[in-house]
């Protein structure tokens, strides 16, 4: 496989790598936490990676200063993206930043940054832990 360089790839390819590769994060842990019902799978797997969720989480890691300049570099370049529509299940500013969200999990993967995506993935608020 050749090698792709993140720096050169559209925020839109990076997100749609990003929501990928962050959903298959969040089926192995839900499955690693005991979770091996089909349905309670898929209503516990939904509820992690809605845009809002996703939007949250971005807005956590950035409220508590967790991003590197660069990385918020990376979610501005795919917030900004322009994209051909939106969802009819979220707003315009939500879409958007679940779609930056997802371009910093793809620039992460496709970098081979695997520590710095278990380091941002295990850092969810409190509240979120056992859900």
């Amino acid at each position: 496989m050749s090698t792709v360089d993140a720096r050169q790839v559209n925020g839109l390819a990076l997100a749609y790598i990003g929501d990928a590769v962050y959903e298959l994060y969040v089926r192995m842990q839900l499955l690693q936490a005991g979770y091996t019902r089909p349905q309670q799978l898929h209503d516990k797997v939904t509820s992690f990676v809605s845009a809002k969720a996703q939007a949250d989480l971005l807005h956590y890691w950035l409220d508590n200063k967790r991003l590197s300049a660069s990385e918020e570099a990376i979610v501005r370049r795919g917030r900004n993206a322009k994209s051909g529509g939106i969802p009819k299940n979220t707003d315009v500013t939500t879409y958007r930043h679940s779609t930056g969200f997802e371009a910093l999990i793809g620039y992460l993967h496709l970098t081979e940054e695997d520590e710095r995506l278990t380091e941002l993935f295990s850092d969810v608020p409190r509240e979120w832990e056992g859900e």
